[in-house]
């Protein structure tokens, strides 16, 4: 059976995009609202496939948007938060105190 090109886009793309290729997996099905790719990687690709401020995967919905509307489709993709994934936070807490306190340790070395 061929494969669908939206299926041959994505799944070139991702798998060069991760570090564990052979843990990606495509479903694709239609409906009346058109084409939905559910795209599955390693939790630990989670981060390369979105990209800062998901950009990255911003601009992969936006080749496949391309290739749908070449094709007379709507294509979307999901990508499911899965078992044993969770929303995280990566920024580092705020401590503006230790900044104040390292700030007058060096002030109070250069007095004289």
């Amino acid at each position: 059976m061929d494969q669908f090109a939206d299926i041959v886009v994505l799944e070139t793309i991702v798998k060069n995009i991760v570090a564990k290729p052979e843990d990606v997996k495509i479903d694709r099905t239609v409906d009346e609202r058109g084409v939905l790719l559910t795209l599955n990687v390693a939790q630990e690709d989670m981060g390369h496939l979105i990209g800062r401020q998901g950009t990255t995967i911003q601009a992969i919905r936006t080749i496949l948007r391309i290739i749908g509307a070449r094709n007379q489709a709507r294509i979307n993709i999901k990508i499911p938060a899965g078992e044993g994934r969770e929303q995280r936070d990566y920024r580092e807490p705020a401590q503006p105190d230790s900044h104040i306190s390292e700030v007058d340790k060096a002030l109070d070395d250069l007095k004289l």
